[in-house]
C-alpha cells in the first residue's frame, strides 16, 4: 500500500475507485485504522475517488513522539490531498476524525464541497481524563483499553450478534502504537472549537448517534446551533456508527455530500 513522506510522519493511505470522481477522504477514529471505512469503501468507491489514510500513531502510518497537536492532525489531511493533487474534496471524519474535521472547516474551507463529521463534538471530553487515559496507556499499553472499548464503541445488542466484527476491531487498538494512541489523547486533550464553530464557512452535516455515551445527540445538537451552515442527522447507533448501521450511514453519505 502506497505511503506518503512528509515532515516527521509518514501516512499510511489507500485510494479506492476512479480519480476522475469527486473525492471523499475517511478519518477513522482513536485506537482504530482506515480499515474502519470498509462498509464505505464497498458501497461507495463506484461513486467517489476515495482516499482513507491512518492518522498519525495508528494504522500502519508512522507514530513520531508526541504530544500531537489538532493542527497536524489536520495539516497531514491537507498535505496528502496536496500530495495526490486533490483541490477540493468531500470528507468524513468519525470522533477524533470529526474533531480534525472542524479543524479542516476552520482552517481550509475552500479544499472541501462539505464535511460529515460524525460522532464528535466540539470538545470531547475533558482534559485531565485524556492525560490520564495517556499516561495510562504509556505505562500499561493499550490491553486495559482493549478490553473495555467494545462497550463505549457499540450497543450491547451489535456487541451480541456481531462478535466478529467486535474483537477484529478491539485486536486493533491493542496491537496499535501505545505512544501513538497516548499521543492523539494529548491532542484530543487540549482541542476546543467551541468558540469558533461560529466562524465555519462550509457546509457541514453533523450525524449523531441516539445511543452514543461518548459523544451525545446533545452534543451534535451544540454544534449545529452555532455553525453557520449545518444540519444533524441521527442515527439509531452508539459511537462508531458507519459499522453499527452501515446501510444508514451510506445513505446519509449519499444523501449530504453534495456540492454546496
Amino acid at each position: 500500500m502506497p505511503v506518503f513522506n512528509n515532515k516527521d510522519v509518514t501516512l499510511h493511505y489507500a485510494t479506492f475507485g476512479d480519480n476522475h470522481h469527486p473525492a471523499l477522504i475517511f478519518s477513522n477514529s482513536l485506537g482504530t485504522s482506515y480499515h474502519m471505512w470498509q462498509p464505505q469503501i464497498d458501497a461507495l468507491q463506484n461513486d467517489y475517488f476515495i482516499v482513507c489514510y491512518d492518522t498519525r500513531g495508528h494504522g500502519k502510518s508512522s507514530a513520531p513522539k508526541g504530544p500531537y497537536s489538532l493542527d497536524e492532525l489536520g495539516q497531514d489531511v491537507i498535505d496528502l490531498l496536496d500530495h495526490l493533487n486533490i483541490d477540493k474534496a468531500f470528507f468524513c471524519g468519525i470522533s477524533m476524525g470529526g474533531m480534525t474535521g472542524q479543524w479542516l472547516a476552520l482552517n481550509y474551507a475552500n479544499r472541501f464541497h462539505h464535511l460529515m463529521l460524525c460522532n464528535t463534538a466540539a470538545k470531547i471530553g475533558n482534559e485531565g481524563a485524556w492525560t490520564d487515559r495517556a499516561q495510562l496507556v504509556r505505562e500499561q499499553g493499550l490491553d486495559p483499553i482493549a478490553a473495555t472499548a467494545a462497550s463505549r464503541w457499540f450497543t450491547a445488542g451489535f456487541i451480541d450478534t456481531h462478535p466478529e466484527v467486535v474483537q477484529t476491531l478491539s485486536d486493533t487498538l491493542a496491537a496499535g502504537s501505545s505512544e501513538g494512541y497516548a499521543s492523539c489523547c494529548e491532542a484530543l486533550s487540549v482541542a476546543d472549537t467551541r468558540e469558533q464553530l461560529k466562524d465555519i464557512d462550509v457546509a457541514i452535516t453533523v450525524v449523531a448517534g441516539s445511543k452514543d455515551p461518548v459523544t451525545t445527540v446533545a452534543d451534535g445538537q451544540y454544534m449545529v446551533e452555532r455553525l453557520p451552515n449545518a444540519m444533524l442527522a441521527t442515527i439509531d447507533a452508539s459511537h462508531i456508527s458507519n459499522i453499527e448501521q452501515p446501510e444508514v450511514f451510506n445513505q446519509l453519505v449519499r444523501q449530504h455530500l453534495t456540492h454546496s
